[in-house]
């Protein structure tokens, strides 16, 4: 379980991974405080190549104003937004520029910026010098509640999501809430999927938090943001913490709705849903499936899809071809021995691997889900 250190402006939580553990620094204009937190943990490390997306160039400004006031050398890298910089060439590229700076094992890199920068420059460090620090400053709603925490990073193939990558820990996690009030509302509402992914498959406290405090969440009300942010990172933690590296099948239930999301996100082409709003339609698409082999109600799937349309995101692809998703689908990472796995759920607050899954049934719930 993580450790957890709250006040109604800074809120810290600890990840408890024995030599892997790190916290996790939730709070308002937290980024003034970067280089004191990067100095408590750092040890001599005094160089940090600082990777950021070009829509947060005002952010990577303030933290490379820390960084100089507490006596490092910064070296900046901008990537381009978008899930076409998760590529091959791209990652060649960033390794030239990370040696051209002269980075080595007393190096840190430090990414800034959404998913997308967050797993590439975690993959990064992961590799370069065969694995340096890594400090996630995840500016959007989906990096902070999801994947900044946890250690997974990779880049994409063409037609597999995330197909190559490592588990790579970050040294420290700093989550500057104020980011999001510069984010669009489609992006802000994007990473709220992945809020309600947690309450329906570990705390359902949460998901019954957002479907009373709906205005307040949609409106970005600095304390309901920092609960649900500190919230969806200690399930994240606690998941994390039982199943590292996803061996056991506990780490696998954070992809729910991640099978049939990931597969809409390859077939609609990367960029046009957002991965939130993938998630969304792909939970729709599980619980769907869970209900026609009778392991929920038709009701909580009514309650699952009546809080993701409060929250404006999308339950539905109708361009979606259920051939053509299970085609993709067949390179996912839960394939196992050639066998699909899908996270359903059971309860309100619980979910589980399910083996064996047969096309038919996978097709049948696409289809119905998108009646």
């Amino acid at each position: 379980m993580a450790n957890a250190d709250s006040t109604s402006d800074q809120r810290e939580l600890q990840v408890n991974l024995a030599e892997r553990s790190y916290k996790i620094h939730i709070g308002q204009d937290c980024l003034k405080h970067i280089g004191n937190f990067l100095n408590e943990v750092m040890g001599r490390t005094r160089h940090a190549v600082v990777m950021f997306d070009e829509n947060v160039e005002g952010f990577s400004n303030q933290i490379f104003e820390q960084l100089v006031r507490a006596e490092w050398r910064a070296s900046p890298i901008r990537i381009a937004s978008g899930e076409q910089s998760k590529s091959v060439a791209k990652a060649g590229r960033i390794w030239g520029e990370m040696l051209a700076a002269h980075t080595d094992r007393g190096s840190a890199v430090i990414a800034v910026g959404g998913g997308v920068v967050g797993d590439l420059a975690g993959f990064m460090a992961a590799t370069f010098a065969r694995g340096i620090p890594l400090v996630q400053v995840p500016t959007t709603l989906l990096s902070q509640v999801d994947s900044s925490v946890g250690g997974k990073t990779g880049i994409n193939l063409p037609g597999a999501k995330n197909i190559v990558g490592a588990f790579w820990q970050p040294t420290l996690v700093v989550i500057d809430s104020s980011t999001l009030a510069t984010l669009p509302q489609r992006e802000y509402v994007s990473g709220l999927a992945e809020v309600v992914k947690y309450g329906m498959i570990l705390l359902p406290d949460l998901f019954e938090f957002l479907e009373q405090n709906v205005e307040a969440v949609l409106a970005k009300d600095p304390t309901t943001v920092s609960h649900i942010i500190e919230q969806s990172c200690r399930a994240k933690a606690m998941v994390v913490e039982e199943d590292e590296r996803e061996t056991s099948g506990r780490r696998a239930t954070l992809n729910y709705g991640h099978t049939f999301g990931h597969a809409l996100e390859s077939i609609s082409g990367y960029g046009k849903l957002l991965h939130g709003e993938g998630v969304a339609i792909g939970m729709h698409m599980a619980a769907t499936m869970a209900a026609h082999m009778g392991r929920i109600n038709a009701e909580l799937v009514a309650r699952q899809a009546a809080l993701l349309k409060q929250l404006q995101l999308p339950t539905q692809f109708r361009d979606a071809d259920p051939e053509e998703m299970w085609a993709v689908m067949q390179h996912d990472k839960k394939v196992e021995h050639g066998k699909l796995r899908f996270i359903l759920p059971t309860r309100l607050g619980h979910v589980e691997l399910v083996q064996g899954i047969e096309q038919h049934q996978a097709t049948e719930a696409i289809r119905a889900a998108n009646a």
